[in-house]
């Protein structure tokens, strides 16, 4: 796939001793849609004002769909979709009226203007508030202008800083399912700090620390981390507990058997497997074949919560 977002090197310092990023390199290709995830003061922003010329980085490079931002900003400029942190807008303009002036902006007349217009209406489903003035307008409904402005002129390009800031379960689930009817033809970047939206959206996911990149993956990948993830959990009547403690620490491919919980009807039990191997089949027919009855038998997985705190909180993201 064509590599359409090329950051090199970027780095950012202010005030001579603020490094909000620190030498940050990333690819996105067109199709890809990539969650860019960190803690509060991480350099996510930063970072993507310097990939779209927003901010000159003190060092490195953001090339745009083979446009170098700095040499050439308004050829690169104009293949990106920029949704910014708080998507600023005139106040006192209507959706309509804003739509309007940014189709003409980016060289829209006549007919042209009116289609790009009510496509990006209606993709951010505008209709009900197009004469409102925007700053009468709710929060959600103050994004989804941003986000209309963003896919007005359908670039190649599209990058979000938190595009469901504000926005209901509904409006959310809206936009979700808008990244992805764009993301075939697109590439897309997507600051977040909801979790549950890179799982949902996203096909890679970049984990950025103190302006560095600590993890770089699909989510599974990431979830891979978590040393429970693919571990075969069971709940198991008291008396046999015991019996199924031997049966798994006999199967090979199993690291460690820990009791999770007890309580007066049952234990739960979890097996680790080594390597990240498939255990839950044989589990399952060890059990069977040593006749332990086993009322509950379930893989677990990882937690994309559990990992961003272990990158971020831990020496790993240091």
């Amino acid at each position: 796939m064509t590599v359409l977002v090329e950051a090199s090197g970027l780095r950012k310092v202010f005030g001579n001793t603020i490094v909000a990023a620190d030498g940050i390199s990333l690819a996105v290709k067109k199709g890809e849609v990539l969650g860019f995830l960190g803690p509060n003061g991480a350099g996510k922003s930063t970072t993507m004002k310097m990939i779209t010329g927003f901010l000159e980085p003190d060092a490195g490079t953001s090339i745009i769909c083979g446009h170098d931002i700095q040499n050439e900003p308004k050829r690169a400029k104009s293949k990106i979709g920029y949704l910014p942190e708080g998507a600023p807008a005139y106040g006192e303009m209507t959706p309509a009226s804003f739509l309007a002036f940014i189709a003409e902006i980016r060289g829209f007349s006549g007919d042209a203007q009116k289609i790009r217009i009510a496509a990006a209406i209606d993709k951010a489903g505008l209709e009900g508030v197009l004469d409102q003035r925007i700053e009468t307008l709710s929060k959600g409904y103050k994004r989804r202008v941003g986000l209309a402005q963003a896919i007005l002129h359908d670039p190649p390009v599209l990058i979000m800083d938190e595009p469901t800031d504000g926005l209901d379960p509904n409006q959310k689930h809206h936009v979700r399912n808008l990244i992805r009817e764009m993301a075939p033809d697109k590439a897309i970047i997507v600051s977040t700090h909801i979790l549950e939206e890179v799982e949902a959206v996203c096909s890679r996911a970049v984990v950025i620390n103190r302006g560095r990149i600590v993890a770089d993956g699909t989510a599974e990948d990431l979830m891979r981390r978590v040393p429970y993830h693919g571990a075969v959990a069971l709940r198991i009547a008291p008396a046999k507990a015991g019996a199924a403690k031997e049966v798994l620490s006999s199967i090979g491919d199993i690291a460690k058997v820990e009791t999770v919980s007890k309580s007066e009807g049952a234990v739960q039990l979890r097996a680790i497997p080594k390597d990240g191997k498939a255990i839950a089949t044989e589990v399952a027919a060890r059990l069977r074949e040593k006749s332990v009855p086993v009322e509950e038998l379930f893989v677990e997985r990882g937690k994309l919560d559990d990992v961003f705190r272990q990158i971020t909180t831990t020496r790993e993201g240091a």
